[in-house]
């Protein structure tokens, strides 16, 4: 019982951290006091604590706000409950939060900052060594960049030869270079060759949701050719899944 209230308090704390370091990033490269969409007003600690509204244009706190202070407190308690073996209650925690700070700006932004996957790699490189030892962790993490990285090309490469055959110019990437950092991480966190299983899922997630999210969008009429969605969050759930649910399965 102690966990777990320890853990809800850690998560909510979390939830919090991830709502302003969301707001402040993308937009600042830095942290530092931020501003309300609407006024532009500073943003007082209400906002992000209470979720208050502005105090200067009364706007609400946005859904994402409310989003993460109920879902990141219901995991880390989840956590508690259920410890991932390698990582233990802690580790599981510190995962959850920075997976979570990564698809809130992915998918608002669609942007990977530098920072963060600079912190990923840290992290990535401390828990992978306890886990997997160092040798297997930087096989990991040079195979997640590696194989990302052909990807990555390969989809410029795409790109570029469909641009010029349709004689017009095709913004929608299929990835951004932040997702190649991402994998990277993920590649020092689940080792070698647990990267491999990480990549798999990740492609096998990413094709059925895009698939899904393409068929919704053609039967509402609403079908636009190239649309992309961010991929970061297919490489977090597939590193959650095998952190996280299949340790419960075995």
């Amino acid at each position: 019982m102690k966990h777990i209230l320890i853990n809800l308090i850690l998560g909510w704390l979390g939830a919090v951290v991830i709502n302003y370091l969301s707001d402040v990033l993308p937009r600042y490269r830095k942290l530092t006091t931020p501003t309300c969409d609407s006024c532009t007003g500073s943003v007082s600690w209400k906002y992000y604590f209470l979720l208050r509204p502005c105090e200067y244009c009364r706007v609400k706190s946005s859904s994402r706000n409310l989003i993460v202070i109920i879902s990141i407190p219901l995991f880390s308690v989840l956590i508690a409950v259920f410890p991932q073996t390698n990582l233990g209650i802690l580790g599981g925690l510190i995962w959850l939060l920075y997976f979570g700070l990564v698809t809130v700006i992915d998918l608002e932004h669609r942007l990977i900052l530098h920072p963060v996957s600079i912190a990923g790699a840290v992290l990535g490189l401390i828990f992978g060594t306890m886990s997997h030892g160092i040798l297997n962790t930087l096989i990991g993490g040079g195979a997640g960049f590696g194989i990302m990285l052909a990807f990555y090309f390969f989809g410029e490469l795409f790109v570029n030869i469909l641009s010029r055959k349709r004689g017009e110019e095709i913004d929608e990437v299929a990835l951004g270079f932040g997702d190649v950092n991402l994998a990277g991480v993920i590649g020092l966190l689940l080792g070698w060759p647990g990267i491999i299983a990480g990549l798999f899922f990740a492609i096998l997630i990413g094709g059925v949701v895009s698939g899904i999210f393409l068929l919704i969008k053609a039967l509402k009429g609403e079908y636009k050719a190239f649309s992309a969605l961010p991929y970061g969050p297919f490489l977090v759930l597939s590193a959650a899944v095998l952190l996280y649910i299949s340790d419960l399965i075995n």
